[in-house]
């Protein structure tokens, strides 16, 4: 762990930034790109927020944002899949991630190995995806054949966000073995954050509402994750249709 400036910042060994907790307000969201792949809830209609039954699955970690916003924010089932036990101890005992019970839960394991369980199958309507080793050169799993188990878990209407960040990474190549496994009709992009962390948002059959709607469903969601300081309207900038380069 390092920190600076009243943020805890973890790392695995390397000076690169594997997540970040604001001490004084563990509740926000505060690194840019994590923010980012929240825009993900622009796609969901803003009255199954409230569905509690709905599943939220994180594959990788990190300090444990988007797993904290998931089950305590959303209040929805959720399961982080991490494959180092010192990740989950290090979240416990400085990034406020809260012990297994109802409603959260830790699996040490494979992120690889735990879609293809076939129980999982059709479960998950929210799929996070950031996965990186020590060096963070480019992610671990990023084959089509991955990409393809991802999308075996959505239910319909399920929404997948990828993290893709990397020194020897290709956004171009990622975002192409998405495109094929979703269909490049249900694939977005935001535009990189300064650090170069692209986004990428992937849907199963979902029907994207006019810009009026996608405007409200905005203002809804700064409104009702206020703590969490999400800049919802100001997603709806940086978003665009993913187009082959």
């Amino acid at each position: 762990m390092s920190e600076h400036e009243g943020v805890r910042y973890l790392h695995l060994g390397t000076p690169w930034v594997q997540g970040a907790m604001r001490i004084a307000r563990p509740q926000q969201v505060e690194l840019e790109y994590v923010q980012r792949m929240l825009a993900v809830l622009l796609w969901l209609p803003t009255s199954d927020l409230d569905d509690t039954a709905q599943r939220a699955v994180q594959l990788g970690l990190g300090a444990g944002a988007l797993s904290r916003f998931a089950c305590q924010a959303l209040k929805w089932d959720t399961l982080a899949v991490e494959i180092n036990p010192q990740v989950v101890a290090a979240c416990r005992a400085w990034f406020r991630l809260p012990d297994d019970g109802p409603g959260f839960r830790t699996l040490i394991g494979d992120a690889a190995a735990w879609l293809q369980q076939p129980d999982v199958a059709g479960s998950v309507r929210l799929l996070h995806v950031d996965l990186y080793d020590e060096e963070a050169a480019a992610p671990v799993l990023d084959d089509e054949a991955f990409y393809a188990s991802c999308r075996q878990v959505l239910c319909e209407g399920g929404l997948m966000a990828v993290n893709l960040f990397g020194r020897d990474a290709s956004f171009a190549r990622s975002a192409e073995r998405i495109a094929k496994v979703f269909g490049a009709e249900q694939v977005w992009q935001l535009r990189p954050t300064r650090e170069g962390n692209t986004v990428v948002v992937a849907a199963r059959g979902v029907t994207v509402p006019d810009r009026a709607a996608l405007q409200a469903r905005a203002e809804a969601l700064e409104r009702r994750f206020a703590r969490q300081g999400l800049p919802a309207r100001k997603w709806l900038r940086m978003v665009s249709p993913w187009r082959p380069a």
